[in-house]
């Protein structure tokens, strides 16, 4: 096994297949923003969303996706442009990856791809018991999904963050509280059918917990885009809290619960979400 590899794994106390796999990924999304840097893509875009927060912060929950923003509106951004430069990186770790670009179904400022890998290989290079290989499927692979969104609302701050492993380098980010408006535009106007993100939930308790400072104008700014707010509407705090509130009022919290479970280590610490629990929480947000 690679060397750095094992070192990374090392930091996680894997017990079972979910968590072989759940470290895994999190190692392919570090070593893929590598690549990002090396191939300069963050002097283009900025890193967002709940990997952000997991791999830059140290959010106790585990997220699939790599979610970024351009700096300023591209039609033109080609994402592929840097796929090469992605799998050129995770293989000179051992992995063998395809990173292929999703086709448009319809207009979308989000770009994407996806990052693959072959999960049951990668877990049969850890020295694990046997019982740790067998209940996976031989043609199972490990996704990441890459999204970009080429046209950013504007009125947000970046700032770099410096990863350690596999080696030190920086990732460009939204400052925390724009991070934390777009976590609100995601919990106010992010529309699932039926189904709940109960990841949205549990990462506005840990922005209450952490670092509660939202920035209002820049949630305005998400709203405006996406045609929640109409253009020179304004969303005073009066207005935001309004809205939380509905927002509490109509959630499923056991469907919110049972979305998120399998991504925490915990989850007994689920057991407390209640919207009285919420109502608490979102009193502890402070607009700036």
């Amino acid at each position: 096994m690679n060397e750095a590899i094992a070192r990374m794994l090392h930091r996680y106390q894997c017990q079972s297949v979910s968590d072989h796999v759940r470290a895994l990924r999190e190692i392919m999304q570090e070593i893929a923003l590598l690549g990002l840097w090396r191939s300069k893509f963050f002097e283009k875009a900025t890193f967002y969303g709940g990997t952000a927060l997991r791999i830059l912060y140290g959010m106790d929950r585990f997220s699939e996706d790599l979610d970024f923003s351009l700096l300023k509106p591209l039609k033109d951004f080609d994402l592929s442009r840097y796929s090469c430069a992605v799998e050129r990186e995770l293989r000179s770790f051992g992995f063998d990856p395809r990173m292929t670009t999703r086709e448009k179904k319809e207009e979308n400022p989000v770009e994407s791809a996806f990052l693959k890998a072959n999960t049951l290989k990668h877990l049969l290079t850890i020295k694990t018991d046997e019982k740790i290989d067998w209940p996976i499927p031989r043609d199972q692979v490990l996704k990441i999904k890459i999204d970009v969104d080429t046209d950013p609302p504007p009125g947000f701050s970046t700032e770099n963050k410096f990863v350690l492993q596999p080696i030190p380098f920086s990732v460009r980010t939204f400052v925390l509280p724009d991070l934390f408006a777009g976590k609100m535009h995601a919990i106010l106007c992010r529309r699932w059918k039926s189904r709940v993100k109960g990841r949205d939930w549990y990462d506005l308790v840990w922005y209450a917990a952490n670092h509660p400072q939202l920035h209002l104008s820049h949630l305005e700014q998400r709203m405006i885009q996406s045609g929640h707010l109409k253009k020179g509407e304004q969303i005073t705090s009066e207005k935001f809290f309004a809205l939380t509130t509905e927002a509490i009022d109509k959630l499923d919290v056991n469907q919110a619960r049972k979305e998120v479970e399998p991504f925490v280590k915990s989850p007994e610490s689920l057991a407390v979400w209640s919207r009285d629990f919420f109502r608490d929480i979102v009193g502890r947000i402070v607009v700036v």
